[in-house]
């Protein structure tokens, strides 16, 4: 070991199976720094197309290199199969990203197999993965609720996002390689809010101790992202990662929350303390709340803003149906307007049930009408039959005899 490695934390991101290969591919192309990209896979051909620092590939005997078929118990089996293999790169790191589309079979069956390792070598072990998309069908699912569940056991903190919200920020028209470039997106955005508050010089540094207070065996997190430009962009960036498609539940009760604020060199402070003050007031009230600043220039008047909250009460995030939270921040105001207008919605329907257009243009004048005219009303006994629209007037005097003529009448 080299004397740097005694006073900068080692941080190893692995990628095991398609899914988490082709995501550290995408944070080897935006150039994400200061990590180390280790590539696990049972496909020896996709393994070939990846710029990882470190390959390997598990269950050659298993597989003879051809993929785990999407079954899990394969997946699991190969990386057990080479257990010393991935003790060997994986030793040394502080901390570990295990990242994979759930749902297939070497990222599913062996992520687990992965963060094990890592956390018995006493590494800060943190799973970034997907869950995924509805149209990949029941199976997918199925078995990506199953290694959710057996991922969870085994690392510190575990962040799921669900590709199926990437649809709710994603363009109609966006193709099927599009979506889950974007879910790759999603895991690039995870790793790096955490990775930049370590490695990255900012306006407020952090260490990665601060990190691990936050993430050490927190179970479950939330992530959300946000980004925006121009009049109060930090906070309206801050807003959109707590209210994020990508988050299954509230950030309510979070007692760890990790923040990220990354902009420009014209990033100021009153901007961090006004969205590092929305963040406080929606996470727990005595939560612990870590936060960096990160000056990127290329981002031009840009500020991001990424949120990952931690540490609920029972390991678990309340649940919360947030389906259709974010279209735009805004729709809160939209709903409380709807709500106001509810009140006021069935006066117009009640005219309806008296007739089709007929009482709406009489209602103003059913007041004078029985004042002025009592006698009047005799004769259209007569003829309810022969003109249906006399009737129409009567429902107001609230005789029996109306109602026996509103049924033909409505008929």
């Amino acid at each position: 070991m080299a004397a740097p490695q005694n006073y900068l934390a080692v941080i190893k991101v692995v990628g095991i199976g398609g899914g988490g290969v082709n995501a550290i591919n995408r944070m080897i192309e935006v150039g994400l720094k200061g990590v180390e990209f280790i590539a696990i896979n049972t496909d020896a051909q996709a393994l070939l197309m990846s710029d990882a620092d470190v390959k390997l590939d598990v269950g050659r005997e298993l597989t003879r290199g051809l993929g785990a078929g999407a079954n899990p118990e394969v997946g699991r089996k190969a990386a057990e199969d080479h257990r010393e293999e991935i003790e060997e790169v994986l030793k040394g790191a502080d901390m570990v990203f295990v990242t994979a589309g759930e749902g297939g079979g070497t990222g599913t069956g062996g992520a687990p197999v992965v963060a094990n390792i890592a956390r018995s070598l006493g590494a800060l072990t943190i799973g970034v993965v997907t869950r995924p998309f509805t149209f990949e069908g029941r199976r997918r699912a199925n078995q990506a609720e199953d290694g959710i569940a057996s991922l969870r056991d085994e690392v510190d903190t575990l962040i799921v996002i669900p590709n199926d919200r990437l649809l709710s920020i994603s363009d109609r028209q966006v193709s099927v390689l599009d979506a889950f470039k974007s879910a790759d997106q999603v895991l690039l955005s995870g790793v790096q809010g955490i990775t930049d508050l370590i490695t990255t010089p900012g306006l407020i540094n952090l260490d990665f101790a601060d990190v691990k207070s936050v993430m050490s065996e927190a179970g479950s997190a939330l992530m959300g992202i946000g980004s925006a430009r121009g009049d109060d962009r930090a906070v309206a960036a801050a807003e959109m990662a707590i209210s994020s498609p990508l988050l299954e539940a509230s950030i309510d009760g979070a007692r760890g929350v990790l923040l990220s604020i990354s902009g420009g060199s014209d990033l100021g402070l009153f901007e961090i303390n006004e969205a590092a003050q929305l963040v406080s007031e929606a996470a727990h009230p005595e939560a612990n709340i870590i936060f960096g600043a990160v000056i990127d220039d290329a981002l031009g008047d840009e500020v991001r803003v990424t949120v990952i909250a931690a540490g609920f009460d029972g390991g678990q995030p309340p649940s919360r149906n947030r389906d259709k939270s974010l279209s735009a921040y805004g729709a809160k105001e939209e709903s409380g307007s709807l709500g106001s207008e509810r009140p006021s919605e069935p006066e117009p329907e009640r005219p309806s049930f008296g007739g089709l257009g007929t009482l709406p243009p009489r209602e103003p004048a059913s007041l004078s009408e029985r004042d002025s005219e009592p006698a009047p009303v005799e004769p259209a006994r007569e003829t309810p039959k022969s003109s249906p629209q006399v009737p129409s007037a009567r429902p107001y005097e609230g005789g029996q005899a109306e109602e026996l003529d509103v049924p033909d009448f409505l008929k």
